[in-house]
């Protein structure tokens, strides 16, 4: 079991209510379509670019209650049905696609402020959207939620470096870089060592307090939802916690190695949300 870009998120789990799977199940694959059509296949960036401008216009055209094209009816045809029903706000959906469009031709960020408006696009839109659905709207809950989602991305960031290194993609910020010592080159090449590790390490520690900061969001819900979505976020921040815990283990050596959770570490992960308690 990994930290993946979507899969942290709750996908229609038996924690989520019945009536909400399908709403859950269609936000999914329409974030997992549009990010492969960024990132997956050896498509050039022209027609990466041309395929997610076709993807939204098939979005807007299902907002305006028009059909959508025969390309992805399978993905924006239970999206129409689940926009009508829910009233799911359209911009967090073009957030996503916006995010997916940067991937295309990004590949470096300047500073934490530049990853975070990434994540704000990325990740964020997802939590909003399940809150979306369970009817939680104030801002606090809103606030934790992408303090979770933004946790979750970095985290999966700092999982994949040997991943994402070798196809030129650099998340950790380049002042950061400047400020550990560290060239950019060096980690594109692969080069693990002790100033790579201090580096990253202080890059954990931030997806973690972003992590602290959101946790309470799982325990202090409205109670007609904790019982479900509670739970499902208990497991989700543990899970991401876990993965932190697996880099650490493994001396922060991610350049060129992928942590992994395994199953015997799911116990402890439910033993750890349980003990999760909610905010004075």
């Amino acid at each position: 079991m990994s930290v993946d870009h979507y899969e942290n998120f709750p996908v229609a789990s038996w924690l989520c209510p019945p009536e909400l799977r399908p709403a859950v199940r269609a936000i999914y694959w329409y974030a997992r379509t549009a990010d492969d059509l960024a990132d997956e296949g050896d498509a050039s960036a022209r027609q990466r670019h041309a395929d997610l401008l076709a993807y939204r216009a098939d979005l807007r055209r299902v907002a305006r209650g028009e059909p959508p094209s025969s390309r992805w009816a399978g993905v924006f045809t239970p999206l129409a049905e689940v926009l009508q029903r829910h009233n799911l706000p359209l911009k967090l959906l073009e957030d996503l696609l916006s995010a997916f469009e940067q991937d295309v031709n990004v590949t470096r960020y300047a500073d934490r402020p530049a990853l975070l408006d990434y994540c704000r696009r990325s990740a964020n839109p997802i939590g909003r959207l399940l809150l979306h659905l369970y009817g939680v709207h104030d801002e606090l809950a809103l606030q934790r939620s992408d303090a979770i989602c933004t946790a979750l991305q970095l985290i999966n960031f700092w999982q994949d470096l040997s991943i994402d290194l070798p196809r030129g993609r650099l998340y950790i910020p380049l002042k950061d870089c400047a400020a550990a010592g560290v060239d950019p080159d060096d980690l594109l090449a692969g080069r693990d060592g002790m100033a790579p590790r201090v580096l990253i390490a202080s890059e954990v520690a931030w997806a973690r307090q972003l992590m602290a900061s959101g946790a309470p969001l799982a325990t202090d819900l409205p109670s007609h939802v904790a019982r479900r979505l509670g739970w499902e976020l208990r497991l989700v921040v543990q899970g991401g916690l876990a993965i932190a815990g697996r880099i650490e283990a493994m001396d922060y050596a991610t350049v060129t190695r992928r942590p992994r959770l395994r199953s015997w570490h799911a116990p402890l992960m439910l033993w750890r949300a349980l003990r999760m308690h909610a905010v004075p």
